[in-house]
């Protein structure tokens, strides 16, 4: 049965008080990882230092954030540009100062006092609907009632989880079914804050693969550990894995393609300096055709100004010039002589000097293990296809991302070059690159989307559930106008909503595109 790709095309505040309304109701791209992880050995080795220095740094961490500005600066300055990739992974999770690895001064990146707001931080609703989805697949492929599995990659605050499993645990077969939850998270205290909301008082133990304790929601085993690959992979299984906007926070590697040279190219670069290439690829680079550069960061030029970086007019009153800038590299890197070659969506535009693409290995690497963990693979084959991913997050439907890289501070955009550390980092999501990942993944799935977030909840039902909770005696008229309000945001496809950006994406067991899920142009199986 050949894998199926359907895409559905639509027709032309999370606040205590709104959860206190109450809950009324084969392989062809394994070697991709390899390669790549050979690749960034010696790229990584610019966001690292030697143990001494990161001794003495430590007792600076928390007192000077110019200080964590100056050693980023200075690793770059030391060690050349590095790609785009590895300055969003040390401005994200790096062990010090990582945006999301850090604890300053009880700093909370999410919610109306943080940086951002999520879709399951403005309406439970949201976070029901989600459950409501996985009950319905569960139905649809035989109501299991043992080996299921929840993982959450990317759980943020926990809100999520904590809305699915209050809606789940009404279905009491599928709550006794589900064995273990797992939550795909690197950040310890988002950690610590997940574990208060999933847990209550129950404390956090360690755990083979990292952490666990139990849910305060059917005495339910939760665990943490760090990467997906770290969840055990059992073809007897059943997991049903959300990724609620955890692939924007990817790395990504972005290329521009330049026009033909006539001389051949000797060298490479890399961070250790430039390199002789192989006479053989010396010869073959002679450029006849267009070739890819990629965009790597590198110290801003000393007492550069908004306008010499380029800075948007209207952010440069919002902060200073950024620290870093982006250049093109000036010969070919690694990653330019292999990524834009694994899918022929990219190949096709390398022919076209000044096209840009943004690639995100990562994402290739995290969208392979599910689709291997739902239909199996030919080293560990699944006799029978089972469990689901869903994947909401915000990109272009059917194009590859292009200049995308945004920075968030205190809602509101500002350079992702400026303050390192500080400034929450994101990329559009290609989801296109997603979906034909999951198919060479694995042969026992199909996929669906992306739809418009706002068609996959009218789908779901979300106008109803929300006409329910207005309906509640509990709510007075201040709260009823929030929980109005929160949940047509979240369809809204106007520019202040999140109804057309944001994307809806299912990857399912292969049924040759013979049982669309619900929220795809599906109903629920009884």
């Amino acid at each position: 049965m050949p894998k199926h790709l359907r895409r559905q095309v639509p027709d032309d505040n999370h606040d205590k008080d709104l959860h206190e309304a109450g809950p009324e109701e084969q392989d062809a791209t394994g070697a991709i990882g390899v390669v790549l992880e050979a690749m960034d050995v010696v790229w990584r080795r610019s966001e690292m230092v030697n143990a001494s220095s990161k001794t003495a740094l430590r007792s600076y961490h928390s007192k000077s954030n110019a200080f964590k500005t100056h050693y980023r600066l200075t690793i770059l300055q030391a060690t050349g540009p590095v790609p785009l990739a590895s300055f969003m992974r040390m401005c994200l999770t790096a062990d010090l100062g990582g945006y999301y690895m850090s604890k300053q001064e009880g700093r909370d990146p999410f919610g109306q006092k943080g940086d951002f707001v999520t879709s399951p931080e403005i309406s439970q609703v949201f976070g029901e609907l989600i459950g409501i989805w996985f009950v319905a697949e569960w139905m649809a492929q035989g109501k299991k009632g043992a080996g299921v599995e929840l993982v959450e990659i990317g759980p943020g605050r926990g809100t999520l989880m904590d809305d699915m499993l209050r809606t789940i645990q009404n279905f009491k077969p599928m709550i006794s079914a589900i064995e273990a939850v797992y939550m795909v998270e690197a950040s310890p205290a988002l950690r610590e804050t997940q574990r208060q909301v999933l847990c209550g008082d129950n404390p956090m133990e360690d755990h083979e693969i990292g952490f666990k304790s139990i849910s305060k929601y059917a005495n339910i085993p939760i665990i943490w550990t760090e990467n997906i690959r770290f969840v055990p992979s059992n073809p007897s299984k059943s997991p049903f894995i959300i990724a609620h906007e955890f692939f924007d926070a990817l790395p990504i590697h972005a290329f521009q393609s330049v026009a033909p040279s006539e001389v051949s190219q000797t060298k490479i670069e890399t961070p250790t300096g430039v390199h002789d290439l192989a006479p053989e690829v010396a010869k073959s680079s002679a450029a006849k055709e267009p070739q890819w550069r990629e965009l790597v960061v590198s110290p801003a030029p000393p007492n550069s100004t908004h306008e010499d970086l380029g800075t948007p007019k209207s952010e440069r009153d919002l902060y200073p010039p950024p620290e870093f800038e982006l250049t093109l590299s000036k010969a070919s890197t690694p990653h330019s002589l292999y990524l834009p070659e694994i899918s022929d969506r990219y190949k096709a535009l390398r022919k076209s000097p000044d096209s840009l693409i943004e690639i995100s290995p990562e994402s290739h690497a995290y969208m392979e293990q599910i689709a291997k963990r739902i239909g199996g693979s030919a080293a560990e084959p699944k006799a029978e296809p089972s469990g689901a991913a869903l994947i909401l997050d915000y990109g272009p439907a059917d194009t590859i991302p292009v200049n995308s890289l945004r920075g968030i501070k205190g809602h509101q955009r500002v350079s992702p070059l400026s303050s390192p550390g500080l400034v929450d980092l994101s990329a559009d999501v290609d989801f296109m690159a997603l979906a034909e990942t999951a198919l060479k993944g694995s042969l026992g799935v199909e996929v669906y989307g992306p739809v418009e977030q706002g068609f996959f909840l009218l789908g779901m039902g979300i106008k109803e559930r929300a006409e329910m909770l207005l309906k509640g005696n509990n709510l007075d008229e201040g709260k009823k106008q929030r929980v109005d309000g929160a949940w047509k945001r979240l369809i809204d496809r106007g520019p202040s909503g999140m109804g057309k950006v944001y994307k809806a994406m299912a990857v399912v067991p292969e049924t040759g595109g013979k049982r669309p899920p619900v929220g795809f142009g599906g109903g629920i199986s009884p």
